[in-house]
């Protein structure tokens, strides 16, 4: 018998993507940046990401790595606890409709 390699990244089929929690935490980069009365291009500086991939984020197009999390809490003078509390507001409220 012989012994199986190993199989990098997702098996046949399999997706990491959740749109709900993506455009949840989308709304809350989003809100909290327009409530600081920052543009886009600046957090996306700050956050050291390029402005259209911040773009994705906030329109929950993409879903953003822990580093990228941690980044763009401090670019909004927030902790990432903080950044997930208010995603989870929204995914709560989204439950609720």
């Amino acid at each position: 018998m012989q012994k199986q390699g190993i199989q990098r990244g997702r098996p046949t089929g399999a997706t990491t993507f959740e749109a709900v929690p993506a455009r949840a935490f989308g709304e809350a980069v989003r809100s909290l940046r327009t409530e600081d009365g920052i543009a886009q291009e600046t957090l996306a500086h700050l956050a050291g990401i390029e402005r259209s991939h911040m773009g994705k984020i906030e329109r929950g197009e993409h879903m953003p790595t822990l580093a990228m999390i941690l980044r763009i809490a401090r670019a909004l003078g927030r902790s990432a606890g903080e950044l997930m509390l208010e995603t989870e507001a929204r995914l709560a409220t989204d439950e609720n409709k």
